[in-house]
């Protein structure tokens, strides 16, 4: 599904959630079965990553997830062949989180026709500047993926402006500087300044990430943003869980986020 209809779908009596797996941590069945899921819970779009061993705006527990997928052997192609069997039955929009090393190694090209044939919506890729997305952007957008762009908290508000205008399927604010993770305390004063100003210049959701991991964050933020992205702290949820018992986990953890 288009993240604008996913979006356009959505329950408006909370935030929409966009939950972030890792494919392949523990194995691809599992995350398979997660991610089926957090579709049934209430997941409007779900960021599948693809394991890459330097990933540069994961923290710890994305960092770790991921290396134990490359330690399985998960590869761009197996990732790919886990969205083309979960897009035809799930209602939520998959988007693809990757870096530009491993994309340009398989070619854009190539991957985005790869990703749209295999049904993603989407596709996040952090390392990549505004000034440096053109050529990607246009790629994706000629077969049909979304690239959501992100806005960090230090970001000029012409800059953010600039990078809101390049974004497509939604706005990616990040809540805090550094990497991702659930271990510190989002401040979110100043996204809701960003926020404020970010609503005059764009129709796109405005979906907030980094540090996201607690029912009270989701309540604190609920009248501020479109939706919440979360990851580290569903990971940590998974931890040492497979098959049933990861599916169960999530489903725990997904009624406790919004309790």
């Amino acid at each position: 599904m288009r993240l604008a209809d996913a979006f356009a779908a959505r329950s408006q009596r909370r935030p929409a959630f966009v939950p972030y797996v890792m494919a392949g941590d523990p194995d691809l069945a599992t995350t398979e079965a997660v991610v089926r899921a957090l579709a049934r819970n209430g997941a409007t779009a779900i960021e599948l990553g693809i394991p890459y061993g330097d990933p540069l705006a994961d923290g710890p527990t994305i960092a770790a997830a991921g290396a134990r997928a490359l330690a399985s052997g998960i590869t761009i192609e197996d990732v790919l062949g886990s969205v083309a069997r979960l897009a035809p039955e799930i209602p939520s929009s998959i988007v693809l989180f990757t870096y530009f090393n491993p994309l340009d190694r398989y070619g854009l090209e190539r991957f985005a026709r790869d990703a749209a044939r295999a049904g993603a919506a989407g596709a996040i890729v952090p390392d990549i500047a505004l000034e440096e997305s053109e050529e990607l952007r246009a790629i994706f957008a000629c077969h049909g993926i979304d690239v959501p762009m992100l806005v960090a908290p230090s970001t000029p508000p012409e800059r953010a402006v600039k990078i809101a205008a390049a974004s497509s399927g939604f706005l990616y604010i990040v809540s805090r500087l550094g990497v991702t993770g659930a271990a510190s305390e989002p401040d979110f004063a100043p996204m809701r300044r960003q926020v404020a100003a970010l609503r005059a210049a764009t129709d796109l959701p405005l979906a907030l990430g980094f540090g996201v991991s607690r029912p009270e964050h989701v309540r604190a933020v609920a009248d501020d943003v479109d939706a919440v992205i979360v990851g580290s702290a569903l990971i940590d949820a998974l931890a040492g869980t497979s098959g049933d018992a990861a599916v169960a986990a999530t489903e725990r953890f997904v009624a406790e986020l919004f309790a």
